[in-house]
């Protein structure tokens, strides 16, 4: 089950812009680690999932993980062996809008250890370049 929004107000938006920097959600607000992204991208619904997974498998039991990115932005896409022009494409699916400083996933209740570990297998999942980074501001 991938995450979407429920209902948007309009099917299809347009690209919008990826300049600058993260100014909200660039900090650790529930858990000890974070993964903070260092580039810019679309991070798609199935990436989300991907890298959910991953933390959930490796971090085990007793671990809590939370999900700061929600995929609300709809993407188009036109069929294959289409000509050019005949309007915008259908909706293909939602992404989550990422850019330099945003704190993409948390999690808590593990060593330093585990959670470099569990870092190194979910980063693997994302198309950007990603830090762990630990309550108190440190770069770990």
């Amino acid at each position: 089950m991938f995450l979407q929004p429920r209902k948007t107000k309009f099917r299809k938006q347009q690209r919008g812009s990826l300049k600058g920097k993260s100014t909200r959600g660039n900090r650790l607000a529930f858990g000890e680690y974070g993964i903070q992204a260092l580039d810019r991208a679309w991070i798609t619904q199935r990436q989300i999932e991907a890298v959910r997974v991953a933390l959930v498998r490796s971090l085990k039991k007793g671990a809590k993980v939370w999900i700061r990115i929600f995929p609300d932005k709809p993407y188009t896409r036109k069929p294959n062996e289409v000509r050019m022009g005949g309007g915008k494409g259908d909706p293909e699916g939602f992404v989550a809008v990422v850019k330099p400083g945003r704190i993409m996933f948390e999690f808590s209740g593990v060593s330093e250890d585990n959670a470099q570990e569990a870092f190194r297998i979910a980063s693997s999942k994302l198309p950007i370049k990603v830090r762990l980074v630990k309550a108190g501001g440190f770069t770990v």
